[in-house]
């Protein structure tokens, strides 16, 4: 009983982790994006990094933009009347902007606002409604498939915590994840007397008031100073107001893309860096090749967020068209590893690719598309999409945008 207890919890643990594709850290700072972004300008001393951390770089140096209204005053018009405490998160919005160097145009303030909104309304340490019900339900369901009485289970759940309440109570009194967070932690540091795996990882994959991704996170300070002092793990920081903040901010606005609408980067925060090009690309690539592939956004399998090494539908349509394309298998494939990064833009394949397209079709194909991905997760009781986050989000952006000053007068 007490080896198909911790079997139990861990696979229940994962399973209430919150989904999301791979990130890939690439410290950016982003223009103004009143117009449309250029097809795309790269800046090549800032490494992308996927999943390899390289060592740190040096911030670019960027000329200061004299905003028309100070970003202070304008987060107050921008931010929705129920914020609370109102000042906190605008100081922690403007000072991560700073820190990122992020234009703080109404554009990229509503754009961090809109996700919030969505993944917390502000909430730094968001509640998921019926916590505990979803952790139990989840026991049952894997202790059913054993001989293991659930009373049996519950029993062994009473032995005391570090905080003093049994493991049992703390799952009844389960409210956020950061709670879940903490109890499981503490589970890892007494894994030999519960007879859990020794070095197993924590299943909170996403945290905070942006859900943004710990694996993230722990990739970004590598590449880019983080500004604040903390104490205890980046993992907890992370779950922080301003953590949440500074670290959602960076995944949603710190790189470089050439999308003309906002929306493609709310589905890419959902689906991972660069899926909404990488959809396009399958698009293109599927009426070149006659092959019909999913624009689900990933080119290549993964496992635990690195190339498998298995074959893709994509590298198979690709290598079909190699000829037309007058590239190698191996030389396809290279340029396949670029498909998280902003290099992509600048292979061989992607131009080839998007240009035959073009060609085909008699005009310019989209360069961007709108990933096609279910979502999947224990507090999802309905079918959802990142089509539908997307837009969520999207019709929050524009309800941002109505607040913002009719006219700014331009900077002196």
């Amino acid at each position: 009983m007490k080896l198909l207890l911790p079997l139990a919890l861990l696979s229940l643990l994962t399973a209430c982790a919150t989904q999301t594709a791979p990130s890939v850290v690439t410290p950016f700072p982003l223009k103004q994006q009143q117009e449309p972004l250029a097809e795309l300008p790269l800046h090549p001393a800032l490494p992308e990094i996927e999943p390899v951390i390289t060592p740190p770089v040096t911030p670019p140096v960027v000329l200061p933009v004299k905003p028309a209204m100070a970003p202070a005053q304008l987060l107050d018009r921008l931010l929705p009347a129920y914020v609370k405490p109102r000042s906190g998160w605008r100081d922690d919005i403007v000072n991560a902007f700073s820190a990122l160097q992020i234009q703080p145009t109404p554009e990229n303030f509503c754009a961090v606002i809109a996700v919030i909104e969505q993944e917390s309304t502000f909430q730094a340490d968001p509640v998921v409604p019926g916590l505990p019900k979803i952790v139990w339900g989840k026991i049952e369901e894997k202790v059913a498939s054993y001989p293991v009485p659930l009373g049996l289970v519950k029993t062994a759940l009473l032995k005391p915590s570090p905080t003093g309440k049994s493991y049992k109570a703390r799952i009844d009194a389960l409210r956020t994840e950061h709670e879940m967070n903490d109890l499981f932690e503490d589970m890892m540091a007494e894994a030999g007397k519960l007879h859990l795996p020794v070095g197993m990882k924590n299943p909170i994959h996403t945290v905070g008031s942006m859900q943004v991704s710990v694996d993230f996170a722990q990739g970004h300070v590598r590449a880019w100073p983080y500004p604040y002092r903390y104490q205890g793990s980046l993992r907890n920081e992370a779950f922080s107001r301003r953590g949440g903040i500074y670290f959602g901010a960076a995944n949603l606005l710190q790189y470089p893309a050439g999308y003309k609408q906002m929306i493609h980067r709310f589905a890419d925060f959902n689906a991972g860096r660069y899926s909404s090009r990488n959809a396009a690309f399958q698009l293109a690539l599927s009426r070149l090749s006659g092959v019909k592939l999913a624009p689900d956004g990933d080119l290549l399998r993964y496992r635990d967020g690195v190339p498998s090494g298995e074959e893709s539908s994509g590298e198979r349509a690709l290598y079909k068209i190699s000829s037309r394309l007058g590239m190698t298998e191996s030389a396809i494939l290279r340029d396949l590893k670029q498909e998280k990064s902003s290099a992509f833009y600048q292979t061989m394949l992607y131009q080839k690719v998007m240009t035959l397209a073009d060609q085909q079709q008699g005009s310019k194909v989209p360069r961007e598309s709108m990933p096609q991905i279910d979502l999947k997760s224990p507090k999802i009781t309905r079918k959802l999409t990142t089509e539908w986050f997307a837009k969520r989000v999207a019709g929050r952006y524009d309800t941002c945008l109505a607040r913002s000053p009719a006219s700014i007068p331009p900077a002196k």
